[in-house]
């Protein structure tokens, strides 16, 4: 493959939060790697032959990384390819996903993992690594091969939309990992106290008939899990939380000096119970939706660190799972394209600080799973994302990259638009190409 010609960005906001830097000034890239980020990085001179783009009132983030995508490949390619994927998160400013390994055949094994690697070279626009189930066909019975997997590049491991109902396995996978300093992304949904709950327990829930999940499913093994990770000593991670009490007990935990972290969807930072209306299944979701007490007590968490990182738990669903009686819509929304964006509406409204905001799309989940990756420092890979904050712009279907279309935000209106995406210093999304193409 060639290599990216020169690139200047001059004038332009730069924030990293790697380097806790917001500044005004300019970026060089050469042979696909940022030679300056900052104030002084014009003092070397344009590279010959660079383009140079005027960034005057625009921002300048490292590519986002989003370590909460599902996929249909392979087995469900037509619900979503890596390639299409990879178009989807290009157009969102994400450059690295992890994808999940709820596939067909499920990613846990070495050959299944080197098959994703492989298609995602072959394919793929971003980044894609593959996280590999932490029991063998997510049945949650028999530890995966940790050690085998780690060593053919596996970053994390997880049984994806599942919970490990065994606390003794969930101890020795845990065991297992931390001696392969491998990190456990769990799901904290008990599925016996879930039961057949399609949205939040509560009084809304009796409104709309709905059978109902409990709060308790999310926390009891959620508690359970960070006593384990205590006891074994692992790099433990709850993958989507959603409630407040939820962010109160990762709050103690971390106070504790426990090894944990934890993300949230876009979608539990934006949303909330009402949201779902005449039954719409779009906002049928796992975790569901929750009470506003709860969506506001995830914003507060990710404004002081609780929350270590958000995710867009990019999830699709064909129509024929959409178009059904709310209770039997398969659950899941797709996200790629608007985890920035609606993220940028907590900037916006002044709830998180924009810089808190970026971290937890950048630099915190690059550094949780090991990459070198989500930051502009000199000499690290040219992955970035030009962005106008105040763009306004309509998220129709037909703005829609992903193979499915089932978003939970649907014509929704935000300022802040991705108007280009570059990968090695390539670009892989411009917005000014969108109209032929």
């Amino acid at each position: 493959m060639s290599v990216a010609a020169p690139t200047l960005i001059e004038h332009v906001r730069i924030i990293d939060p790697a380097r806790s830097l917001d500044a005004v000034g300019t970026v060089v890239i050469v042979d696909g790697h940022i030679v300056a980020a900052g104030t002084d990085a014009l003092n070397q001179g344009a590279p010959d032959g660079a383009e140079i783009i005027d960034g005057r009132g625009l921002l300048l983030v490292p590519g986002l990384v989003d370590a909460r995508v599902f996929i249909g490949e392979p087995g469900g390619e037509h619900r979503e390819t890596i390639a299409s994927a990879s178009a989807a998160a290009a157009a969102g400013g994400v450059t690295s996903i992890l994808t999940m390994p709820d596939t067909n055949p499920v990613v846990d094994e070495v050959a299944i993992a080197e098959f994703v690697m492989r298609t995602a070279r072959d394919t793929a626009v971003v980044n894609v690594f593959p996280a590999a189930a932490l029991t063998r066909g997510l049945k949650g019975k028999e530890m995966s091969e940790i050690g085998l997997l780690t060593g053919a590049g596996v970053r994390a491991f997880t049984d994806g939309r599942h919970t490990i109902a065994d606390p003794v396995l969930l101890r020795r996978i845990m065991t297992y990992a931390r001696d392969f300093d491998a990190l456990v992304m769990h799901e904290t949904q008990d599925a016996a106290l879930t039961g057949n709950g399609v949205m939040n327990e509560g009084l809304l829930a009796s409104w709309l008939g709905l059978p109902g999940a409990p709060a308790e499913a999310e926390i009891i093994p959620l508690e359970r899990d960070l006593r384990l990770a205590a006891l074994t000593g692992c790099r433990y991670h709850a993958a989507k939380l959603s409630l407040g009490e939820s962010a109160d007990v990762m709050r103690r935990a971390k106070q504790r000096g426990i090894t944990a972290t934890a993300g949230v969807s876009i979608n539990h930072l934006s949303l909330n119970e009402n949201d779902i209306g005449e039954y719409r299944t779009f906002f049928r979701l796992s975790p569901p939706l929750r009470r506003e007490e709860d969506r506001a007590a995830m914003v507060e968490a990710l404004a002081d660190g609780t929350i270590d990182i958000i995710v867009s738990s990019h999830d699709p669903q064909d129509a024929d799972g959409k178009r059904r009686p709310f209770a039997e819509a398969e659950s899941g929304a797709i996200g790629l394209e608007t985890l920035l964006p609606a993220a940028l509406r907590l900037h916006h409204s002044g709830a998180v600080p924009l810089s808190r905001i970026v971290e937890a799309v950048t630099a915190a989940p690059a550094k949780l799973l090991g990459l070198d990756r989500g930051t502009l420092a000199p000499g690290s890979v040219a992955d970035m994302a030009l962005v106008d904050l105040e763009a306004p712009f309509l998220f129709s279907e037909d703005r829609i990259r992903s193979r499915s279309k089932n978003t939970a935000f649907e014509n929704a209106r935000f300022q802040g638009q991705v108007l280009r995406t570059f990968v090695a210093g390539r670009t892989v999304f411009s917005e000014s190409d969108r109209s032929g193409g």
